[in-house]
């Protein structure tokens, strides 16, 4: 349980030093707005396995948010497996195959969007949402300006491409 723990931590750290690094007024330390996104490598042991094969190959090349067409931004190398971003300024980012976050409890607030379980976990600037009803668990980054095209539009890929399971908590 303190493994888990432990690595959950790892990954709602680097994604929260990803959100940070890519929303800092800084420009000159960031990564160019149309060129390949650094992203930080998260423990994400089911990355490769048939459930996250499946939805990235059918993630689409093109987010709506509030009104914008966010295209497909390449990953800089070493790109983490099972990972898709959209979008230049404050990115949305799609992961696959991750560990089933800590926050995910009996007690846990879970909402249901175009009929898959979603968990929210908040950060400064953005959110993270856990997709935890399906074989593997997925996470959709979201600045806080995204509104909710995004969600809408993953929560549809997930409803087409995996299968419900109950909920493990």
């Amino acid at each position: 349980m303190v493994l888990v723990t432990a690595s959950v931590l790892v990954v709602a750290l680097a994604v929260a030093v990803a959100v940070f690094a890519l929303t800092r007024p800084d420009a000159e330390a960031g990564p160019a707005p149309d060129g390949p996104l650094p992203l930080v490598a998260v423990p994400a042991p089911q990355a490769t396995g048939a459930g996250c094969t499946t939805l990235m190959d059918a993630a689409p090349a093109t987010l709506t948010s509030n009104g914008k067409q966010l295209a497909r931004r390449p990953l800089a190398d070493p790109a983490p497996k099972a990972t898709a971003a959209w979008g230049t300024d404050d990115p949305v980012v799609l992961r696959c195959g991750l560990e089933r976050p800590p926050e995910l409890t009996r007690t846990a607030q879970l909402r249901v969007i175009n009929g898959v379980q979603w968990l929210e976990v908040t950060q400064d600037q953005a959110a993270t949402w856990y997709v935890v009803d399906r074989e593997v668990y997925a996470a959709l980054t979201v600045p806080g300006s995204a509104g909710t095209g995004p969600l809408q539009t993953i929560s549809d890929l997930v409803t087409a491409k995996l299968p419900v399971r109950p909920v493990r908590f």
